[in-house]
């Protein structure tokens, strides 16, 4: 999943990129509102990590602006103004969660995930098809009862495919959701990790999960 942080202090923003990172997330960084929307015309994000006050253009009026556009993209306030009227406002602009700070990196993950569960529909970290099980709290994946042990960026991968079960994925989408704008890797990236993928999870099973659709993407479901 792709997570925009949008905090104007650069070390602070750092750190949250990162702790999201070590998460198997793909995060970008931005210092205000202006620049988010700049970076929002260019990649769409699972969730946007925003702070309220900012130069250029605050958090609150950031998110009046993406629901003004009909853009629906989670938005985690996480910011020092803790009075009941600032929580207010920003969830009556369009905000689905305040987090005050300082906070714990542990709870801003965890809301993190929740957010992602409400947007697809799961109402646990638990992801499943056939006789694939998924865990995103735990970062474990059983086939058949059997552990496979995935790297984070194949984690990530599986992850992506199987909120998205039964959804084609273009190489380009997959691509946007699972790296950021700091990539430099070759052009048939994406291809590389489903071969990685299949082999360790399709590798031994009469029914293979992971389908190419020639000409247009890859798709997780059963045959």
């Amino acid at each position: 999943m792709r997570v925009l942080v949008v905090e104007d202090e650069k070390h602070l923003n750092g750190m949250i990129a990162e702790a999201l990172t070590d998460e198997g997330y793909s995060a970008d960084s931005c210092y205000n509102g202006v620049e988010a929307l700049e970076f929002m015309e260019c990649a769409s994000y699972d969730v946007i990590v925003l702070d309220i006050m900012m130069p250029k253009m605050d958090g609150l009026t950031l998110v009046r602006t993406l629901r003004a556009r009909g853009d629906a993209t989670p938005v985690l306030f996480l910011t020092s103004r803790d009075s009941v009227a600032d929580k207010v406002a920003g969830l009556e602009s369009g905000g689905d969660y305040y987090l005050v700070k300082p906070f714990h990196f542990d709870e801003l993950l965890a809301v993190v995930r929740a957010m992602t569960r409400k947007y697809t529909d799961n109402r646990s970290n638990v992801y499943t098809i056939a006789d694939l099980t998924l865990d995103a709290g735990a970062k474990t994946v059983t086939r058949a009862g059997k552990a496979i042990d995935l790297t984070a960026k194949e984690f990530s991968l599986l992850e992506y495919m199987i909120r998205n079960r039964g959804v084609v994925l273009s190489r380009e989408m997959i691509e946007n959701n699972l790296w950021n704008y700091d990539y430099e890797g070759g052009t048939n990236v994406v291809d590389v990790y489903i071969g990685y993928l299949r082999k360790k999870m399709d590798t031994g099973f009469d029914k293979k999960l992971i389908q190419t659709v020639w000409g247009t993407g890859w798709v997780l479901r059963e045959e």
